[in-house]
């Protein structure tokens, strides 16, 4: 049986090293597309504590290994991080961050680079503790989350043809176990007009006036919109308005908006973009409803285009790998876990929603803390997730690997 009091003690062990490697990683700068030195940080670390193998891909993700066994498992943390924002409202340098005896400042540090930290130390707990069993456990640090999230998982999956049995997601939860979060989508939404001299409007077509209709239509159908027993309600929001125009002295001859549609259970694109074209003001003013995209080169300089489309998923309670994370907990923190969902979006809208490997989540630090300023985490969280990173693959190789389902269900559907 799993030695659950030795793993956490081994966890506890680590603290120090654990916090001295969180502490570096927030030390490099790192938001989108720009992660290359933190890889190489984390290159370092996962070589010193003993990974069988450290890879990096075309992509710029990096991969580490432990063990060799058949049955392969995955936790990934996304190493970007988003800009520091307005540093007027930081009270400590947001790179140097700060430390004492519970708590740990700077960006990242919950969002989400305490997860890789906390993964790389379960690694060598594993080591340590001689806890391999018919296993490899693949520790992933992912690029340009916080950008596109799932892309890097679409070039892992598709590319380098690495399908786990399941992923662990290691994004904040409070040391919770989250088994969802609903899906989204970015949206354009455009009108056409007629510039002419704002001295005579009537000479033209503004574009600007025929987007009044369609904004009020969009706030009526968000109260409208599908809900679900676990993940909740979809909801749409416009999140910028944009225009072209000769002059301010003349009447505007385009203009666009962005929506940010979050997607629940039954909900996806084709029918999220068909509620939109069906609205009567967008029929009137003919205006052309379409997705966005994303093409932006990763740090390696390697462009992957996709769609900024990223479905819906969870897991049900019942499931292999949700015991194997309940039976876990409760075997190394003696109670009952919580059961929860992110409010935001994760890669698991890649390795679940689109490709339908098993997700579940576990994570030091706070979801409330993410993109805020003076971000922090908690040390005794760290300690948490490293023992539980350590555990799980064992665990499941022990209790669950036997029983897992052969086909995922399409959430989307």
């Amino acid at each position: 049986m799993t030695d659950f009091a030795q793993i956490f003690k081994a966890a506890e062990g680590y603290k120090p090293q654990i916090s001295r490697f969180l502490r570096d990683l927030i030390a490099i700068p790192s938001e989108s597309a720009q992660e290359g030195q933190v890889v190489q940080r984390i290159k370092q670390e996962m070589e010193k504590v003993g990974f069988d193998k450290v890879t990096i891909d075309p992509m710029g993700n990096i991969l580490g290994y432990i063990g060799h066994g058949k049955h392969l498992i995955a936790m990934d943390a996304h190493i970007d991080t988003v800009g520091i924002g307005n540093p007027k409202l930081w009270k400590f340098d947001p790179y140097q961050g700060f430390e004492d005896e519970q708590l740990i400042g700077g960006r990242g540090a919950s969002d989400q680079t305490g997860g890789m930290a906390a993964m790389v130390y379960a690694g060598k707990i594993i080591k340590d503790l001689k806890l391999e069993d018919d296993f490899t456990l693949l520790i992933v640090g992912s690029v340009q989350e916080e950008d596109c999230d799932g892309l890097c998982w679409q070039y892992i999956i598709n590319e380098s043809k690495i399908r786990p049995e399941f992923v662990v997601i290691t994004e904040p939860t409070s040391c919770n176990i989250y088994r969802g979060q609903r899906g989204r989508m970015e949206i354009k939404i455009t009108t056409q007009g007629v510039s002419c001299h704002g001295s005579a409007p009537e000479r033209g077509d503004n574009a600007i006036y025929k987007m009044a209709g369609i904004l009020t239509e969009l706030r009526a159908l968000h109260e409208n919109l599908n809900t679900h027993h676990f993940l909740g309600k979809g909801s749409l929001t416009v999140s910028e308005i944009f225009f072209t125009s000769p002059s301010r002295c003349a009447v505007a001859d385009s203009c666009w908006i962005s929506v940010d549609r979050r997607l629940t259970v039954g909900e996806d694109k084709e029918y999220a973009l068909g509620q939109i074209r069906n609205l009567p003001a967008v029929k009137t003013a003919k205006a052309e409803v379409s997705m966005y995209d994303y093409q932006r080169a990763s740090y390696t300089n390697l462009v992957y285009p996709t769609d900024a489309y990223f479905p819906t998923w969870y897991i049900e309670e019942e499931h292999p790998v949700c015991q194997t994370l309940a039976d876990a907990y409760q075997g190394l923190f003696q109670s009952k876990p919580i059961m929860d969902k992110w409010t935001f979006s994760t890669n698991g809208v890649s390795i679940m929603g689109k490709y339908g490997i098993p997700c579940i989540g576990f994570g030091p630090g706070h979801e409330e803390e993410a993109h805020s300023p003076n971000e922090k985490t908690w040390k005794e969280e760290l300690v948490k997730a490293t023992a539980m990173y350590a555990a799980i693959p064992s665990l499941f190789i022990k209790k669950y690997a036997g029983e897992m389902p052969k086909v995922t269900e399409n959430l989307a559907k």
